[in-house]
Parts: structure tokens; sequence; C-alpha cells
């Protein structure tokens, strides 16, 4: 911003007051991500969205197709 204030900006007094401490420039801007995330509103939640591969059921075998019957491995030596 060069020492000027944005046009937006708002000229109101400190929101945040050290009182005892000698904060570092990260610690302060963590308890300022932190105020910030807690005065915002919340987000609606949507519809959640999964893929194939949360579905829990991924994992199972697959259904066995439908076969010739019962007896089938006795007549399968016996083409045709």
């Amino acid at each position: 911003m060069s020492g000027q204030a944005c046009a937006g900006a708002d000229n109101r007094s400190p929101v945040l007051h050290i009182v005892r401490g000698q904060p570092s420039d990260e610690e302060l801007a963590a308890l300022t991500v932190v105020l910030v995330a807690v005065a915002s509103p919340a987000q609606p939640a949507g519809p959640a969205v999964s893929s194939s591969w949360a579905d829990p059921t991924h994992g199972m075998r697959t259904p066995l197709h439908p076969g010739p019957g019962i007896g089938a491995w006795r007549t399968s030596l016996h083409p045709g």
C-alpha cells in the first residue's frame, strides 16, 4: 500500500491491542487468522459429493453371474 490507506479501509481504532509480551509477526498473523475465521459467517453446507472410491461397496465382491444351473460341472467336460 506504500503508506497510503486503501480506498475501502476503515479508519477505526485497532481491534486488537497487545497488553503484555512481545508476539512475533507469525504469532500476530496466526491470531489475526483465527479472529477473522471466528468473525466470518458460517458457510452453508452443500451436498456432500463422494467418489466411487469412498463407497463401502467398492471393496465387496461383485455378484456372481447366473450360470447354467445345478450339475453344470458334469456337462462342462462334454462340449456340444
